[in-house]
């Protein structure tokens, strides 16, 4: 069976599920499919800057969306520390546009999940800077394929797959990351990857 999932890496829900997604490609024998889909996340969580010392320069969150971040980040760092990966808080909302299409640049299943991984790993330790094309060439360059060509495929064909890839995904329902689709069939959420497993296995 096909299984599609959609990611975006400013999400730490979604890095969290990426050795769950490749887990359950290995135990069901599927065909995985992983796609970007850009969050707009001011749209239900409001828009903060911070400084490193995390005091707030800037916000038009409220009370509640406050709480709701703040608890979604201890919620993951929680969950990363005991599998040893470092999730550290953000100081805005990046725009992963830049990233995302540099996933789809990648010319193969083995450059692009190397890739995927080298990405979702050095922003979450805050050591990459996904709205950066130049650094963004360099991390297709290091995970093996021609980042020269990149900034041509960034301005042109990339941006349009991108969108494209969006409005396609909103249609199948898609809202949030990370996403599941077994044929019309939606699962959002890493807990939901059981579910997912048994319709794969067929019960």
């Amino acid at each position: 069976m096909h299984l599609t999932t959609y990611f975006d890496y400013k999400s730490p829900y979604a890095f969290l599920a990426v050795d769950g997604i490749y887990e359950l490609e290995r135990a069901t024998g599927c065909t995985l499919e992983m796609l970007p889909y850009t969050l707009d996340i001011p749209a239900y969580l409001g828009s903060a800057r911070t400084a490193d010392d995390g005091r707030v320069l800037e916000s038009e969150r409220n009370g509640h969306q406050w709480r709701r971040v703040r608890y979604s980040y201890m919620d993951c760092r929680r969950e990363a520390n005991r599998r040893g990966l470092t999730i550290r808080g953000t100081r805005k909302i990046f725009d992963s546009t830049i990233a995302s299409i540099g996933f789809l640049f990648m010319p193969d299943d083995e450059t692009q999940r190397r890739y995927h991984s080298n990405v979702f790993e050095k922003f979450w330790r805050r050591e990459l800077d996904i709205e950066n094309a130049e650094v963004v060439a360099q991390e297709i360059t290091a995970a093996g394929a021609d980042g020269t060509q990149f900034e041509g495929y960034l301005n042109t064909e990339g941006r349009k797959r991108l969108s494209d890839l969006h409005s396609e995904a909103e249609a199948a329902g898609v809202f949030g990351v990370p996403s599941y689709l077994v044929g019309e069939a939606l699962f959002w959420g890493a807990e939901r990857a059981e579910r997912v497993y048994e319709l794969l296995k067929g019960r």
